[in-house]
């Protein structure tokens, strides 16, 4: 995807979002080229893995505790956080007991790049972005994916757990891990104010340092100081994670702007960061920028999509892992894509062959040209690629309703149940 494609994701997304109300219920009938019918969460029925899910989410709607941990990994889709935050604040809101911590995020603007709005890193200095996507970058890179270098003598950074999507201080933290390459020692971290540090320990195999706080706070403002020679000396942020001692749902979103599978996988450190945790549902919504191509490759597509889906269960071999079809698109703002009808086919085959469900968003915009309809009706941009504001919203209830749904038939529910205590709640 081109810059000016990145460019204009970035202004759909600037734009805050303060309220949050459910829009499908209101809109069906305004959109008849989308295939309302096709919105389920296919074969979770023939899933253990998702029998346990929506048990564990069960206990959590019903106001007991205990802990689901969401993963969803994209491309630009995903690093907008716009979709995914929706879902992420329906469910952590279904309940008095459902906010679990804000988890895993990444400083996107300090590798130059568009941030979501739902967190904010302010920092001075040089910082230089490096992502997996861009063929010509090279470097060590996480479970982010993206990594900014530092190699100037002083940095302050500011990290803020909420931003202009909240009007509320939603999350806070008492424990902060900071992901670098700490291989080298040629720079410190040091705390603005010393007596907010209790104690910090580190974890050389995923590379983070870990400090745990005297008290519970929304921000934490740190230094990065160089202690040697600068020569080839640098500092790698590759991630911080926001801690605290909440149960209840959390959700990590991993993107990067122009990613693929072939493309997660030059991120050396990716397996060791993910098995730090143990995913209960994990997302897999990559795959545009794979079919973004005339060169499109079945096989090469399925080795590196089953190579995620075994990375993620030796994370957790009891994870819900769900396949979702890559979006109708365009190529270069000119052709239908063909190659996307190709991909569902691959990750049916996967889906059954591992026990793994599927949300087919393919089939749902309305099959191959679709979004010919979706950008008509202003829900995408001219590339007919990513979506507008509303699309995005329109394309988070929409993964809600198939989760609810499937939830609900999974322990025999009353229908609408779970849909109607989330967004009532």
């Amino acid at each position: 995807m081109t810059y000016k494609n990145l460019l204009l994701l970035f202004i759909l997304i600037s734009a805050p979002i303060v309220a949050q109300d459910y829009l499908l219920d209101s809109i069906r009938e305004q959109y008849p080229f989308v295939n309302w019918k096709a919105n389920t969460i296919k074969f979770a029925e023939d899933s253990p893995a998702f029998a346990k899910l929506y048990q564990k989410l069960n206990t959590i709607a019903k106001g007991g505790e205990d802990d689901v941990h969401v993963f969803h990994i994209g491309g630009s889709h995903i690093q907008a956080d716009m979709y995914s935050n929706r879902l992420r604040s329906y469910l952590q809101q279904m309940s008095a007991t459902a906010k679990g911590q804000r988890g895993f995020i990444f400083p996107y603007r300090m590798a130059k790049t568009n941030n979501p709005g739902n967190y904010k890193v302010t920092f001075d200095g040089k910082w230089k972005g490096y992502r997996c996507s861009i063929s010509s970058d090279s470097i060590a890179w996480g479970l982010s994916g993206i990594s900014a270098q530092f190699k100037d003598s002083l940095a302050t950074v500011v990290v803020k757990a909420n931003h202009r999507n909240y009007k509320d201080s939603v999350y806070d933290f008492n424990k902060i891990r900071i992901f670098y390459n700490d291989w080298q020692n040629d720079y410190q971290i040091v705390f603005a104010d010393s007596t907010v540090v209790q104690s910090q320990r580190e974890n050389k195999q995923a590379h983070f340092i870990e400090y745990a706080l005297t008290k519970t706070v929304d921000q934490v403002e740190f230094c990065i100081q160089r202690t040697g020679a600068s020569g080839t000396s640098e500092f790698l942020m590759m991630g911080l994670e926001l801690i605290n001692d909440n149960t209840g749902v959390e959700y990590t979103s991993i993107g990067v702007n122009g990613a693929s599978f072939a493309f997660y996988d030059r991120c050396q450190y990716f397996e060791e960061q993910l098995q730090l945790y143990t995913p209960d549902l994990f997302i897999i919504s990559i795959g545009t920028n794979d079919t973004y191509t005339t060169n499109f490759k079945p096989k090469k597509f399925r080795a590196y999509y089953e190579a995620m889906i075994l990375a993620i269960q030796k994370a957790n071999p009891d994870c819900a892992i769900l396949l979702t079809v890559p979006n109708d698109s365009y190529y270069k703002q000119k052709y239908p894509n063909p190659n996307t009808k190709v991909a569902a086919k691959v990750i049916y085959e996967l889906a059954q062959q591992h026990k793994m469900a599927v949300w087919d968003f393919y089939e749902i915009m309305g099959g191959f040209n679709s979004s010919r309809d979706w950008y008509q009706h202003k829900l995408m941009p001219k590339d007919r690629i990513h979506f507008t504001r509303l699309g995005y919203h329109i394309k988070g209830d929409l993964l809600l309703e198939a989760l609810s749904h499937s939830w609900e038939q999974s322990l025999q529910l009353t229908p609408n149940t779970i849909l109607n205590q989330i967004i009532h709640e």
